[in-house]
Order: C-alpha cells, then sequence, then structure tokens
C-alpha cells in the first residue's frame, strides 16, 4: 500500500504506502504555475546543455536507463544543435619542422542514445509555449503539458517563464506517474534548506518523486532539511516531519520512524490553534503509528510446537500488539479526515481478521491428548468467533462514516470486499457449530 494518497485526496501540496499487506496514494495536486505564490513547491534538477545558442533544427537528447530492474526512466541528457564542425592548423613559415610524435589513439565510447527532434515547437517562443502548456495542463492533456513546459525550460532559459515552467513540467510529469521525469524537473528548483515560492513547494515535490522511486533514505534527508526550518509556517513543518517519518518506515527504520511520527504528533498537540494545519496530517500521523505496531504485530508467529505455556504467552503479546494499532488507527478516526478514518477502519477490521486466520489454521499444542485436543480446538471456535464478530462490527461502521462523509477510494472498495468475506467466515463456522451461539447483533450507530 503506498504512503503518497490518491490525486485529489490531499490539500494543495502535499507528500503519502505501497504494499497492500505493508501500508496504504499522487497526493499532491496543485495545478499548474501561471505566477508565483506565497508557498511554492519542489523540484528537480534538469541541467540540458546548450551548444550556445538555439539553432534551427535543434534537437532534444534522450538516453534510456533502467532503475531496479523495474522502473524504465528517460533521462535528458541534453539539447545538441545542427552546427558545422571544421578544423584546420596553421604553423608559421620559418619554423624548422620537426618530426612528430607517434600519435596515441584514443577510443571514447558513449551510452546509446536516441535523438529526436520536434519540429512543431521548434517555431514557437516562450510566450507561445508557456501558453500552450498552460491550457494543455487545464485540458488535463498532460503529456502535451509537459512536451511545452519542457521546450519552455530546455530552448529558453532567459525566459521570465522558466522557473514555473521547469514546475509545471514536473506536475505534468508526476500527474502521469513518469517519476524519473518529474525528479529530474523538479531537481533544478528545489531548494529545501532555504527555498521559497517554487523552490520551497518543489522540495516537497522532489521528495515526494523520491519516495516513488524507492530512494528513501534520500528523501528523508530532503525532509529531514524542511522540518528543521523554523521560519516555514506550522503546517507545512508538520507535513514534512509526517512524511519523514513515513519514508523511514519504507526504510525499514521503525524505530525512526515512530519517533518522527510521534513527534508530528505532539507538535501537533502543541499547536494554540490546530486550524491553522489540515487535519490530513495529524491523522496521518496516527495511522502511521499504527501502521508500525500492525506491522509489529503480524512479526509475532503462532507456533504451537513451542508447547502451550510459549504459545499462551506470544497470543498474549500478539493481542497487545493488536490492541496497540487499534489504538492508533482510532485516534486517526478522531482527528477528523475522510481519507485516513476509512483507511484506519479498514486497518482494523483487517486486523481481527487475520488474528482469527492465525488462530484457526493452527494446530493443537503437541503435548495436548487427543480429548484435550478437542476440547482445545472448542473453546479455540469460541473465541475465534468474537474475533469475526468484532471485524464486521469494524467493517459496517467503517462503510457507514466513508457514506455519511461521501469517502470513495481504494479503502473503502477493500472494505467492502473484507465485509462480505468475513459475514461468509461467521456463517461457514456457525453452520460447522449448530449449538454455538448467534453472534451478538451489530452496534445500530457507527462509533468514534
Amino acid at each position: 500500500m503506498s504512503i503518497w494518497p490518491d490525486p485529489g485526496s490531499l490539500p494543495e501540496c502535499s507528500l503519502v504506502i505501497r504494499r497492500g499487506s505493508r501500508t496504504p496514494s499522487d497526493a499532491l495536486s496543485c495545478g499548474p504555475r501561471t505566477r508565483r505564490n506565497s508557498r511554492g513547491a519542489a523540484t528537480v534538477r534538469h541541467r540540458v546543455a546548450s551548444a550556445g545558442r538555439e539553432r534551427a533544427g535543434a534537437v532534444n537528447v534522450s538516453q534510456r536507463t533502467h532503475m531496479s530492474g523495474t522502473w524504465r526512466r528517460w533521462v535528458w541528457v541534453g539539447v545538441v544543435g545542427l552546427l558545422g564542425l571544421a578544423g584546420c592548423r596553421t604553423t608559421g613559415s620559418g619554423a624548422r619542422q620537426e618530426t612528430p610524435a607517434p600519435a596515441t589513439r584514443h577510443e571514447v565510447e558513449f551510452e546509446p542514445v536516441t535523438v529526436t527532434g520536434d519540429l512543431e515547437l521548434e517555431r514557437l517562443n516562450d510566450e507561445e509555449l508557456f501558453a500552450g502548456g498552460t491550457s494543455a495542463f487545464a485540458a488535463e492533456d498532460f503529456k502535451q503539458a509537459a512536451r511545452y513546459f519542457g521546450r519552455l525550460a530546455d530552448f529558453h532559459p532567459q525566459s521570465s517563464h522558466r522557473r514555473q515552467a521547469l514546475y509545471n513540467a514536473g506536475l505534468a510529469h508526476q500527474r502521469l506517474k513518469e517519476w524519473e521525469e518529474a525528479y529530474q524537473r523538479f531537481s533544478e528548483l528545489a531548494d529545501a534548506a532555504a527555498g521559497q515560492g517554487e523552490a520551497l513547494d518543489a522540495a516537497f515535490r522532489l521528495a515526494e518523486t523520491q519516495y516513488h522511486l524507492e530512494r528513501f533514505e534520500e528523501a528523508a534527508a530532503q525532509l529531514r532539511v524542511l522540518a528543521g526550518r523554523v521560519d516555514l509556517p506550522p503546517g507545512r513543518r508538520l507535513e514534512a516531519q509526517v512524511q519523514l517519518g513515513i519514508c523511514e518506515l519504507e526504510a525499514g527504520q521503525r524505530e525512526k520512524a515512530e519517533n518522527s511520527l510521534r513527534q508530528a504528533v505532539s507538535d501537533y498537540e502543541a499547536l494554540p490553534d490546530k486550524d491553522l494545519v489540515d487535519k490530513y496530517f495529524p491523522a496521518q500521523a496516527h495511522f502511521f503509528v499504527g501502521e508500525i505496531y500492525r506491522l509489529n504485530y503480524e512479526d509475532v508467529l503462532l507456533d504451537p510446537l513451542k508447547g502451550s505455556d510459549a504459545l499462551a504467552k506470544d497470543l498474549n503479546y500478539k493481542a497487545e500488539l493488536l490492541l496497540s494499532a487499534q489504538g492508533h488507527y482510532l485516534r486517526s478516526i478522531r482527528v477528523g479526515n475522510g481519507y485516513w478514518a476509512t483507511a484506519s477502519g479498514t486497518q482494523i477490521g483487517a486486523m481481527y481478521e487475520n488474528m482469527y486466520n492465525q488462530m484457526v489454521n493452527s494446530p493443537a499444542p503437541p503435548e495436548l491428548t487427543g480429548e484435550e485436543a478437542v476440547i482445545y480446538r472448542q473453546e479455540l471456535r469460541k473465541k475465534i468467533r468474537v474475533l469475526l464478530t468484532k471485524s464486521i462490527n469494524v467493517y459496517e461502521r467503517t462503510l457507514e462514516a466513508a457514506e455519511r462523509i461521501g469517502s470513495q477510494n481504494a479503502f473503502v472498495d477493500r472494505t467492502r470486499e473484507s465485509l462480505r468475506k468475513v459475514k461468509e467466515l461467521l456463517l461457514a463456522d456457525a453452520e460447522a457449530d449448530p449449538e454455538a451461539a448467534p453472534p451478538p447483533t451489530p452496534a445500530s450507530k457507527p462509533h468514534s
């Protein structure tokens, strides 16, 4: 599951988990820049070499590379003018000729590149390119927008629109999930240490592209600088602090991630006016602290072969971790952000469902006799029936809350499917044990 939410789920500028089994994704959705604002955004350094000045027929040079075996990226290598090359050697007439030393032959091998031209756009000036890119972005033609803004940024280095074009080109690539191309554009603008306006927003966007490229430690380093800037508004510092914790979690640094996320929660609680901060980020922080405890919960395996005493100890510890994770998910729900409230409810129900699956599929401890094993199974069925009922209650309340606030996202769809599966499990369990008491009736109203 991805930590970056879907487009439209975040405020104007923000950063969100991946793998369905790990944690809950293009949360930063600002429109294209037509002028600077007070907040700005993240950018990527995209150096384009120029052969003096733009010449007719100049072309873009693209180079294909691969990252991590699965990511394909295009790196703009430069712009080459079609210049004629001529060489000559002159010597003085009175100079005595000397026998030249044997020439040393050097061979230089370059990576293969693809050279392309854009005859349609080469006739347009920077104003026309900027207008064309803005229109394309507004029409959600992000391929065309990236093309226009990229042409302006690469071929008009002196244009007053260049910084805005760089940022907007990065946004267009981001909407297309072309993370490497977005990275290249945002990096040229980003200034995490002192940037304002586009340079500041570009720094946040740069961290997001690094996250999607799985460069978690690089993203964390960028966000750590942003979170430490006392000149930023509380909301932006909180945004950076939360996203720092998420990247640390993705990098496998759970302890550091928990410290960063708890610091974000503490900073939020200390604010005299919490309305200054979007609820998205404190809710996200609580959710990911819950995710850390969920991962710890999943690490505890129930092994009956270790004996009944060890099994009971592991089961109690696992239950404690489940309740801890549930507590943080509930805190996320109480913050009041629809996206993370739905996600939290989904995760709570999934944990109860997971506990049921582990308990029902584990064998009886080996020291039990045949009759004792039967009794063990009967008692176990009573316990796990309670887990199924709790899971159903949580799923139903989550869906009720989602319908009430009009939330529709991947977590809602997942919750509906999980609710259907758990109800089928409970029905099958009741049919297998006709003497079992009927499950308690779900609460008529959702609980906060």
